[in-house]
C-alpha cells in the first residue's frame, strides 16, 4: 500500500526523512511548466519507465507527483509491485500544490 498525502503532509513528511526522493512522472513539456525544485524526473509515458524505476533503492522513501495525481498513482502501484514500500502520493498532484504554495 502507498500513502496519499495532502500537499502540506507531503511537504512535511519529505522534509523530514533523510532518504527521501522526489519523483517528477510528468511529460518533458509539463515540467518545463513548473516544478518541484529537487525531482528526478521518470517519465510514466516514457518506454524505458519501468527499467528506470528497477534500478532504484528500494529501502528509499519517495515521494511521487504528477499533474492531478493519477499518473503518480499509476507509477506508486507499479513501485509497490516492484517491491518498494515506502511510497507517497501527491493528492491532488502538482496542481494542487500550486493552489497551496502560488
Amino acid at each position: 500500500m502507498f500513502h496519499e498525502l495532502s500537499v502540506k503532509e507531503f511537504k512535511k513528511k519529505m522534509e523530514v526523512y533523510d532518504d527521501s526522493v522526489l519523483i517528477d512522472v510528468r511529460t518533458p513539456e509539463e515540467i518545463r511548466e513548473y516544478a518541484l525544485e529537487g525531482h528526478l524526473v521518470l517519465n510514466i509515458m516514457d518506454p524505458s519507465f519501468t527499467t528506470k524505476i528497477d534500478a532504484l533503492d528500494r529501502e528509499k522513501s519517495y515521494f511521487v507527483y504528477c499533474r492531478s495525481g493519477n499518473r503518480s498513482g499509476q507509477a506508486c502501484r507499479y513501485m509497490l509491485s516492484q517491491g518498494f514500500k515506502k511510497l507517497y502520493n501527491l493528492s491532488g498532484g502538482i496542481i494542487a500544490w500550486q493552489e497551496e504554495y502560488e
